[in-house]
């Protein structure tokens, strides 16, 4: 395939799922249907089976969350990189980014809203019991930074901290606990903790 090709299907790609997003974030994601999408995106409803294959909703749904995880780490890395001279400041900074994007993006409240009202909850499985993409790319990349950016970390802390600051970061954007900034710090203290065990 040449690039040109390549970077046609993958703007026709991008524009299914920005009308993908806007219908679930409008209607909620039990409503989603192929026909509108196609519609939002302007092609027909060949064109999303041929991009998303036989179960197109399905593999529409994992594409935004993985979508929506990339700009999520992204934005996380940016954080991390700001306090690198210290590891609970980093994962405060990192919690706290996350909780308020969490809080603030659309397709995340659609989810969470439709899952508290008893409705399809499909996509909260991507976010909850699914280990991808959420779980498994943000563990890989965080493992990795903090390995190249606290090496005084031995490997066992390290998988226990990052494993705890992920599944704990996710557990309050589903049920927050606390406003973001206590949650944040209560999250990182317990990753340095997990992280330092030997520290008081």
């Amino acid at each position: 395939m040449t690039r040109f090709r390549q970077a046609v299907r993958t703007l026709l790609r991008e524009q299914i799922l920005d009308a993908a997003y806007r219908l679930v974030t409008e209607e909620g994601w039990a409503r989603l249907r192929v026909a509108p999408v196609a519609r939002g995106a302007g092609c027909s409803r060949q064109t999303v089976y041929n991009e998303f294959g036989t179960n197109p909703k399905s593999a529409i749904g994992l594409a935004l969350v993985e979508r929506e995880a990339e700009r999520f780490l992204l934005g996380i890395q940016e954080q991390l990189d700001a306090h690198r001279d210290s590891l609970e400041a980093a994962a405060a900074a990192g919690v706290g980014f996350v909780l308020h994007r969490a809080d603030a993006n659309p397709l995340i409240r659609s989810v969470l809203t439709a899952a508290r009202g008893g409705q399809d909850d499909e996509l909260l499985a991507y976010l909850t019991t699914r280990p991808e993409p959420v779980f498994d790319t943000a563990t890989a990349m965080l493992d990795a930074y903090a390995a190249d950016t606290w090496p005084e970390v031995d490997a066992a802390s390290r998988s226990l901290a990052v494993e705890t600051i992920v599944r704990l970061t996710v557990s309050h954007i589903v049920q927050p606990a606390a406003d973001p900034e206590q949650s944040a710090g209560r999250i990182a203290a317990i990753t340095a903790r997990i992280a330092y065990p030997a520290k008081e």
